[in-house]
């Protein structure tokens, strides 16, 4: 069929076969489909929807646009998991919970992503580790995962070219907000990686893409169906995110607080409720662990013991970093002194702007406005007052990180705009909203 048939029959809101989307993703991989025509079935796809059946044929045939993994060479004797956020600020959970992962028997090759707009990048934070190898080659890979456990890469080429081809049209045709194309760009990747099991945090909040719980639960429900639709068990977390996760925004400045959450120094609990809850999900979707109250137990355990670091020092050791990282933190990881940030009244912290702190990064040169804009890796906020907190005007808000006494002042102004303050603390949220699991049949 010619492609602008099949555009028109979505754009009047038909149901297309699996034989259109395949043929629309083959010309997306090879370039028979022009921008235009992409375009067009991007905005035909934004305004008439897909079905669930729609969707994962559409994640299928991107996910076989370019390779696959195999780990079955490997023989490997754990399941295959991974873990996938849709962003926030102060995000850096995947550092704690890929090794922890490990440690609880489970091999993960965690492919992610750099950092755009408010949100931060999990590549960013460990390119700020001098000599950590961020897109190693294929055999590396394989032996640290192997080897370790676990491996935090980057995005190679030849996983999905039709969803990186796709998506930097919809970028610039404002058709990144559709929940269909969102959930096949995600998870096409994902299938790619050969997982055997999913663990998706949807993020709501103030510093979230899905701002709102009902948005969020539509993607959430969207991922977990269509995942478990083409063969990967997914379930998806909705997680809260109308406050920073972490008490800290940036680089090098959220690996130290990873490094202090492994190492028992620092354990801030909204990050450990988060973590353990993807965690102990995971390894029962899994079944390496029979229930919850089991897997959490595993996950915090490998913690107390040491496990989890371990394994995230022989991740950095193998893919370039220092052997000594855990030992020398403050060392290894360059971070631009702090000023502190105080409140202009008395009260108590009772909203916070999420997604204008994360933009207050980006400022800072912590973040990009453009793919390829560089980032400096020892700035950032640390020490953010989280809701409810009691302040006055000698309370720090927060400590900027800056490298120029202007960017600092501009920091300080959006960190103060950023928190509202009020006679009294305002009723607390959950951290973990919903669970989002289709069993298979």
């Amino acid at each position: 069929m010619l492609v602008q048939e099949i555009i028109r029959r979505k754009r009047d809101g038909e149901i297309l076969r699996d034989e259109d989307i395949a043929q629309i993703v083959r010309g997306l991989t090879s370039g028979a489909v022009t921008e235009g025509q992409a375009a067009a079935f991007a905005m035909a796809v934004f305004f008439r929807g897909m079905s669930t059946a729609e969707c994962a044929a559409l994640t299928t045939a991107m996910m076989h646009s370019g390779q696959v993994l195999d780990w079955s060479g490997l023989a490997l004797d754990g399941p295959v998991l991974d873990k996938h956020s849709t962003g926030g600020v102060g995000d850096n959970v995947s550092l704690m919970l890929a090794p922890m992962l490990a440690a609880c028997g489970a091999y993960v090759p965690m492919i992610s992503g750099r950092g755009l707009g408010h949100t931060g990048g999990t590549l960013d934070k460990l390119e700020s580790i001098a000599g950590y190898n961020a897109q190693p080659d294929a055999a590396l890979f394989a032996r640290t995962v192997r080897e370790v456990g676990c491996a935090i890469i980057g995005q190679t080429a030849d996983l999905a070219p039709a969803d990186k081809r796709l998506y930097g049209i919809r970028d610039v045709t404002a058709t990144v907000e559709s929940i269909p194309l969102i959930t096949a760009s995600i998870l096409s990747k994902k299938l790619a990686a050969g997982l055997q099991g999913l663990v998706m945090d949807v993020k709501t909040g103030s510093g979230a893409f899905m701002s709102t719980l009902e948005g969020a639960r539509d993607l959430a429900e969207s991922l977990a169906y269509v995942a478990t639709a083409a063969g990967l068990p997914t379930v998806s977390l909705i997680t809260d995110m109308n406050e920073p996760l972490a008490s800290c925004a940036g680089n090098a400045i959220e690996v130290l607080h990873a490094i202090d959450h492994l190492t028992g120094r620092r354990v801030e609990p909204r990050a450990q409720e988060v973590t353990l809850s993807l965690g102990e999900d995971l390894l029962v979707l899994s079944s390496l662990f029979p229930d919850r109250a089991s897997a959490r137990a595993a996950l915090e355990a490998s913690l107390t013991s040491g496990a989890a670091a371990e394994h995230f020092a022989r991740m950095v050791k193998s893919l370039g970093g220092p052997g000594d990282l855990l030992d020398r933190p403050h060392e290894r990881l360059a971070l631009v002194p702090g000023v502190p940030v105080f409140a202009d009244r008395q009260g108590y912290v009772t909203s916070i702007d999420t997604r204008a702190l994360g933009l207050a990064v980006v400022a800072l040169g912590g973040g990009r406005s453009r793919p390829q804009d560089p980032v400096d890796h020892a700035v950032g906020l640390g020490a953010l007052l989280p809701l409810g907190a009691p302040v006055n005007p000698a309370t720090p808000l927060a400590l900027v990180h800056a490298r120029t006494t202007g960017q600092a002042e501009a920091a300080m102004r959006n960190v103060q705009a950023a928190y509202g303050i009020g006679g009294a603390p305002a009723p607390m949220s959950p951290v973990v909203h919903a669970r989002v699991f289709l069993k298979r049949d």
